[in-house]
């Protein structure tokens, strides 16, 4: 099979030059390392694992300040999910750190059995989410994790946007009881709560811009192309707020079912399958909630289908998670 995306010619120039050595060296939203590594000079429990990838994932900046609690473990998820229960019995607060596609699918049963069961407070960095890593094929593409997740017993999901929000959860959820999934992008991610100002409260929806006509409710990558839309459907007069959904389990049902009986439709982008994720969630949440005369729509990825593959930016534009995909099917909603 082939698509436009694949056919089509792409250059540095018109993406940015992506691949993991240079999203880590011009990376500035990528921040786990240095946070972790703040919080571990005042806190002997912190300590870090990854699967091979410490400059992908920066924890290198972990390890050297503090190599003395930092682990390596190789290409071994597994086994390395493993590890770091045991140390969580030992007193350690663990943090482990590879690609979604690895730790979300491949480690199921691990963070099921051996931390959500025993509820012990490991902290899952799972990085390069959804389809951020076009080029490396379905392997490698995450787009069911929120859905596995969520419905683990005792499992805490948490999606930041960007630098802002990541080092805010991660500061927030230090003694969250029980294990932590940490739902973050490709590290190369744009800046939203700088520039908007928005406080983050771990457990709450986050309101980035009011609006009555409609509402974007996003997580991780989706968030800033969909409050680009919203600013270009403010120009047609159309006022449509942006909601931040980033702790997707325990999930703000109160609040989505507030934002509901203020606006007619809602959009829920995801860089997810479009059921079992975010929008299930809300979906949920209105059911539950008996709210009704709301008009909800899905925006994600086919729920019968599995990704292209090609660059990341081409991806989004693929599948509607960019700012003219936004507004093109909130224009839809709307009509």
């Amino acid at each position: 099979m082939t698509s436009d995306i694949t056919e089509r010619a792409w250059t540095p120039e018109q993406d940015g030059s992506w691949d993991l050595a240079t999203s880590y060296r011009l990376c500035e939203s990528f921040v786990a390392g240095q946070v972790l590594a703040d919080l571990a000079d005042h806190d002997d429990r912190i300590a870090v694992l990854t699967a091979d990838l410490k400059f992908s994932n920066r924890t290198r900046d972990f390890e050297l300040r503090h190599p003395d609690r930092f682990v390596n473990t190789g290409i071994c998820e597994q086994n390395m999910v493993s590890m770091a229960a045991g140390m969580a019995t030992c007193g350690y607060v663990p943090y482990v750190a590879t690609f979604a596609s690895f730790i979300g699918l491949l480690c199921a049963e691990q963070i099921r059995t051996d931390l959500a069961y025993p509820n012990l407070p490991v902290r899952i960095i799972a990085h390069h989410t959804g389809i951020s890593l076009g080029f490396y094929g379905t392997s490698h593409h995450a787009t069911e994790d929120i859905g596995i997740t969520r419905s683990i017993a005792n499992l805490t999901v948490l999606g930041p946007a960007d630098a802002v929000s990541l080092g805010e959860v991660l500061r927030q959820t230090v003694d969250v009881e029980g294990p932590v999934y940490f739902r973050i992008g490709r590290g190369r991610d744009e800046d939203v709560y700088g520039r908007t100002g928005a406080r983050f409260e771990f457990g709450r929806l986050t309101t980035l811009r009011e609006g009555t006509d409609a509402a974007i409710v996003a997580t991780g990558v989706t968030l800033a192309p969909a409050l680009r839309a919203a600013e270009e459907l403010a120009r047609e007069g159309v006022s449509v707020a942006v909601v931040d959904a980033h702790t997707l389990r325990p999930f703000d049902a109160e609040g989505l079912c507030e934002l509901a009986s203020r606006v007619p439709r809602i959009l829920v982008a995801e860089e997810h399958n479009v059921y079992t994720g975010l929008a299930s969630a809300c979906a949920d949440a209105l059911v539950d909630g008996g709210v009704g005369g709301v008009r909800l729509h899905r925006l994600g990825l086919p729920v019968d289908e599995y990704a292209l593959i090609g660059p990341p930016t081409r991806l989004y534009e693929h599948y509607d998670l960019d700012t003219a995909g936004i507004v093109r099917r909130m224009r839809n909603l709307l009509a």
